[in-house]
């Protein structure tokens, strides 16, 4: 028998439909009344008449660009949360910078839906490997755990010895975090010889999962599934175990729209991904998160019955995913900025060895020798907070399309 998280999950698509409407009304109502920035935006907006797919399409995006922008001139969330203290229980920041509230809610990104999908249940112990430093990843996990009624030792990121060190002594059954820090973590195991055989299943998100590194897992005995969140929203959706594309979560609108357009797109065509979250503590309406994606046709195996996407397929701008953060053209312009002997720049990631990997290409002049290098690797790792790898080039050699990252990590269709 399939088990689910809740009954909100195998609702018949037309009572969905009709539910998230109704809401979807009562969000823009609440989002004009207690944010500033949406009884702006919102403003002339009869909120009782935005009841469809139709008339959300007919509401402005709001852009991560603009969000930076109004955090800058109305501090910390430029009037867009809901949210105070002491509901308001922590600030997070991203780069950007980009500043995201938490909220002593449980599981207030809806995180328990996509691990209980993974297989988590309460009682048992999870590793969690999402960082608690700076960006929220950690923490919602950690609440959505939580609220499943698991144990999570907050590893975070990092210190891998000792990653193998815990696994081996507190024997959690499962894992969440990138799929290449899992990666690491077994092959650590294996070169020291620990006993890591408690992980039989493990959430990941935050870069590309390669069809073999998960068939890789599953040799091991770990089941591997993914789901796809931002820092911004929380959980957006999240794989089952028919392994068809990932699941809506039932806590959001999600709509597919042509890039550098509000305007959506027919089910199957690649565009960008737009949500309007029902979360009442930051109400984003028509956030446009520049991931590309498309919507599947029909519904899951499983017996889960919300649309369906086919996943993370690239961005619609060139700002890109790696290792988990988010990398941006202005970020290695920033880079740039410090290094004035660098002519001209491309950032290049690429996937090696199943991990992801960036390399700033710089053209400069000839006889720059190995201090420059290390000074901008130094300068990659403050402004990114990512490893960076420099490659000098002569004058010239880099190509004239205008491009500042160049993502060449294959993406699974």
């Amino acid at each position: 028998m399939i088990d689910f998280f809740d009954s909100l999950e195998t609702r018949e698509p037309e009572v969905r439909e009709s539910e998230q409407m109704a809401a979807l009304g009562r969000q823009v109502a609440h989002a004009r009344q207690h944010t500033p920035a949406y009884g702006e935006l919102l403003a002339g907006v009869d909120a009782a008449q935005v009841t469809s797919r139709a008339a959300l399409a007919s509401l402005p995006l709001t852009r991560k660009d603009e969000l930076i922008e109004r955090q800058r001139l109305q501090p910390p969330f430029g009037g867009l949360a809901a949210v105070k203290a002491p509901e308001l229980n922590r600030v997070f920041i991203s780069p950007g910078p980009i500043f995201e509230p938490g909220s002593r809610r449980e599981d207030f990104w809806r995180f328990a839906r996509a691990l209980y999908a993974a297989g988590f249940r309460g009682g048992e112990l999870l590793h969690n490997c999402f960082a608690y430093h700076f960006t929220p990843a950690g923490a919602m996990v950690e609440s959505g755990a939580h609220a499943l009624g698991c144990t999570v030792f907050a590893a975070g990121p990092g210190q891998l010895e000792a990653q193998v060190q815990a696994v081996a002594a507190l024997r959690p059954a499962g894992y969440v975090g990138t799929p290449s820090f899992l990666k690491m973590i077994l092959e650590k195991g294996d070169e020291v010889g620990s006993d890591l055989s408690s992980l039989r299943r493990a959430l990941v998100s935050g870069e590309y999962l390669p069809p073999s590194l998960r068939a890789a897992m599953g040799e091991r005995g770990i089941t591997v599934r993914q789901c796809y969140a931002t820092a911004d929203l929380g959980l957006l959706a999240y794989e089952s175990d028919a392994l068809e594309g990932m699941i809506v979560d039932e806590g959001i609108i999600l709509e597919i729209v042509r890039p550098g357009t509000g305007d959506p797109v027919a089910d199957g065509e690649v565009g960008e991904v737009v949500v309007t979250s029902l979360t009442p503590e930051y109400p984003l309406i028509r956030f446009a998160t520049g991931d590309l994606s498309a919507i599947l046709t029909g519904t899951s195996p499983c017996g889960r019955t919300n649309r369906r996407i086919k996943g993370w397929m690239g961005r619609a701008d060139q700002t890109t995913k790696v290792r988990g953060m988010f990398v941006r053209p202005s970020q290695v312009a920033q880079v740039l900025r410090q290094h004035p002997e660098i002519l001209k720049g491309r950032l290049v990631v690429e996937r090696v060895n199943d991990a992801d990997s960036m390399t700033l290409h710089c053209e400069v002049a000839a006889g720059t020798g190995d201090v420059l290098a290390d000074a901008v690797a130094a300068t990659i790792r403050q402004v990114c907070n990512l490893r960076g790898e420099v490659v000098f080039t002569p004058a010239g050699s880099l190509a004239n399309d205008g491009k500042v990252i160049d993502d060449l990590r294959p993406i699974d269709a």
